[in-house]
């Protein structure tokens, strides 16, 4: 008996709806093995219209790829039209108004005087009559609390690699590591006793303090070398060849070489400096390190202040390197420091940002203008230091002075995934042009402040976003500086106003 019409209908309309979901299911199998046997599994994606990744002779710019982030390394540069064809991340950085730079690296800071920011400008004689009263008064407490707001500024404007530098560093290698950042660190090795010397006074040596403190370096390079995941490497620190022995320094260099390190120094860093080791030895500084064989590939040397520009090659010739810290030495000493000629001679240049008692902040962005600026006006030429050049010394050539290049600097495969993100939507980065000439190197080095950042990364873990640390409570940290200025400030009183420097007039006279 033949069925009805309607039953008909409803067997055709049921075979259509189980061959439709057959075919969706086939389709999700499908999807199913390609995203599991074609499309690559990765960490991160990172999506922006521009990238600045250093390689080359320039800035390396490219556009229209995404980059991809595994295993905390940079991997491959996509084109981001079929970037989603051929990747698969669990986290995708959409950063559709940004550009991607490698992140800073601040090769030169003293975080742990931090607590005594703006206390030593606008004065002849920085360190003695400035500083030293200060940072006689300031206990370890002191600084550790200080310390932290220091790199916390540094992170905020864009710097992923400290190059910290002081007496005890085991604190601030703890917060970096808390914080997810990478840390150059070194330890301060000293022999000069610390009490404030008059004009032309020799500085009285100490060495059994002096071998305490190669022996704090030593243990701390035991402790923290290539740990927290490798983004923490410790140097060595003498602070300048007129505050330890020729015996000491020469026995730092042994250490140095045994571990496959370098040395973080001051070199003939001022006057005082030049005068010291021309009364102790009859000759000038670099002349000196020169001739107990002390300058080379192992040496990163530390402003060069009172170098000619003919020192300056020479050194760079050594094969060592140089930092340049412009804001903190042109305030300190009204100098140019002579890292031009030192480039010039073929040596690699990092920028630092030094302390806060001199230069107020630890910005790198800062440094870039500054670098810029003081270079212009030293030479009278407007074309002497473009931006471009500053954003290398704070990026690759950064890397290569402070010798982390084969880890960071800049974004290439193979490299750790330290990178920044620059809100170009923020008003110091607007307008942006791309064409006939891109303007954002030009407003990032000359127009920026440090919270056009947006975005930091570290071996491929963001750290801080909208200018907020993701690891650690920020306000307890702020909190832990709490009253220490005002102690600080009662112990400091008597000598400040006994030395009766700059500053103290300055207070006399109401006008701080």
């Amino acid at each position: 008996m033949p069925k009805s019409l309607e039953f008909r209908h409803f067997i055709f309309w049921h075979a259509i709806c189980y061959y439709i979901m057959a075919n969706a299911c086939y389709y999700k199998i499908l999807d199913r093995i390609f995203e599991r046997y074609v499309m690559k599994k990765v960490d991160m994606i990172v999506k922006a219209p521009h990238f600045y990744t250093m390689q080359g002779a320039g800035v390396g710019y490219k556009s229209g790829v995404a980059m991809i982030v595994d295993g905390g390394k940079i991997v491959d540069f996509v084109d981001e039209a079929i970037c989603d064809k051929e990747y698969k991340a669990d986290e995708v950085l959409d950063m559709s108004h940004h550009a991607i730079l490698p992140g800073f690296i601040d090769g030169h800071m003293h975080t742990g005087i931090n607590i005594l920011r703006g206390l030593a400008q606008d004065t002849n004689s920085w360190m003695m009559y400035g500083l030293q009263p200060f940072d006689n008064a300031a206990t370890q407490a002191d600084r550790d609390a200080g310390s932290k707001v220091g790199l916390i500024e540094a992170i905020k404007a864009g710097t992923t690699t400290l190059g910290d530098y002081e007496g005890r560093m085991e604190k601030v290698c703890e917060f970096i590591d808390k914080v997810g950042a990478r840390g150059n660190i070194a330890q301060n090795v000293r022999a000069a006793k610390r009490r404030v010397y008059k004009p032309g006074e020799l500085y009285e040596f100490d060495d059994a303090m002096g071998e305490e403190s190669l022996k704090t370096n030593i243990e701390l390079y035991d402790t923290w070398h290539n740990k927290a995941e490798g983004r923490i490497r410790i140097l060595f620190g003498p602070q300048g060849a007129d505050f330890v022995s020729p015996e000491m320094l020469l026995k730092v260099q042994k250490v140095v070489k045994e571990r496959k390190t370098k040395i973080h120094m001051h070199v003939q860093q001022g006057d005082r400096e030049t005068y010291q080791i021309v009364q102790r030895y009859g000759k000038r500084p670099v002349k000196f390190l020169d001739d107990i064989g002390f300058l080379d590939k192992d040496v990163i040397a530390v402003h060069l202040t009172d170098c000619t520009e003919e020192e300056a090659a020479f050194v760079a010739k050594t094969g060592a390197s140089m930092i340049v810290n412009p804001a903190s030495i042109g305030i300190i000493d009204g100098i140019v420091c002579p890292s031009v000629a030192f480039q010039e001679a073929g040596g690699f240049c990092a920028l630092g940002s030094d302390q806060a008692p001199g230069n107020n902040c630890h910005n790198i962005i800062h440094e870039m203008k500054n670098v810029c600026l003081f270079n212009k006006i030293k030479y009278q030429n407007p074309e002497i230091m473009p931006a471009w050049r500053a954003l290398r010394m704070a990026t690759i050539e950064g890397a290569k002075a402070v010798g982390v290049d084969d880890i960071v600097g800049s974004l290439e495969p193979g490299k750790q995934a330290d990178f920044i993100a620059i809100d170009l939507k923020f008003p110091s980065m607007m307008p942006v042009y791309t064409y006939p000439m891109r303007n954002i190197v030009p407003n990032l080095v000359y127009s920026a402040r440090g919270q056009e950042v947006a975005l930091s990364v570290v071996n491929g873990r963001v750290i801080m976003k909208d200018q907020k640390i993701l690891t650690i409570d920020e306000e307890e940290c702020y909190a832990e500086v709490g009253n220490r200025p005002d102690e600080i400030g009662k112990r400091a009183e008597k000598e400040f106003f006994e030395i009766h420097g700059t500053n103290a007039v300055f207070m006399e006279e109401d006008k701080l």
